[in-house]
């Protein structure tokens, strides 16, 4: 019989291992629907990655291409003058989705405008919007991936800890109570036997005295009678 850890003897142990076996397969139950949960945000998700991916490059290769006509027309020395070295900032919205938290949408907040572009250059104007954009692209990505990334931790543990319930712990219980079943119908025979050979006084060693083969009783002794 499969030991378990405080199972209690007797028929005591399968009331013990029916609740402990009710507890597993809801907590398998649970772990199967917070997986189709799961496994459909990654879907959302991960298209959400690609189409932010796919928008943040191309965002990137226009700016590239309008910064290296500024600096054909300015230089880089004509560029560094037309910067102020200020950041943008990004305020992250977070989610909470069957116990996996993970950024859901991002803020961004662009720095103001500072120095004046340069009159020679036209390249500079547009630069500046095709700056916030891939700003905003690189942005909405690394939201995306980091909560694909998130999502996808948390799908691999639930796997995990449902095959551990499903493979592992639910057939440890069944196993314990099928040895169980047959240890109690083993006992019960056995006492179902000494109680036979305790009615049976043949088997229990208390056999009367036989009778005379001629049928005649013997007779019975009185007090005085000699031994």
């Amino acid at each position: 019989m499969t030991t378990i850890r405080g199972l209690p003897p007797g028929r005591a142990g399968l009331a013990w291992l029916a609740r402990r076996r009710t507890v597993a397969t809801r907590g398998a139950y649970l772990l199967e629907r917070k997986l189709r949960i799961l496994l459909a945000e990654e879907q959302d998700y991960a298209l959400l990655a690609e189409r932010t991916r796919a928008e943040w490059d191309q965002s990137v290769r226009e700016l590239e291409q309008l910064m290296l006509r500024s600096a054909l027309l300015s230089g880089e020395r004509g560029l560094r003058h037309a910067t102020d070295g200020a950041t943008a900032d990004a305020e992250i919205e977070w989610r909470l989705t069957m116990g996996v938290r993970y950024p859901a949408a991002a803020t961004c907040t662009l720095p103001r405008p500072g120095a004046v572009p340069l009159a020679d250059n036209a390249a500079l104007p547009l630069a500046r919007p095709a700056a916030e954009h891939a700003v905003r692209s690189a942005v909405d990505h690394a939201v995306a991936s980091r909560a694909l990334t998130a999502i996808r931790t948390e799908i691999a543990a639930t796997r995990r800890q449902l095959r551990a319930l499903q493979q592992r712990w639910l057939p440890r219980l069944d196993a314990a109570h099928a040895g169980l079943l047959i240890q109690l119908d083993d006992q019960e025979h056995e006492e179902h036997v000494r109680m036979r050979w305790a009615a049976d006084p043949a088997r229990s060693g208390r056999a009367e005295p036989s009778a005379p083969a001629d049928g005649s009783r013997r007779p019975a002794r009185s007090r005085g009678d000699l031994p």
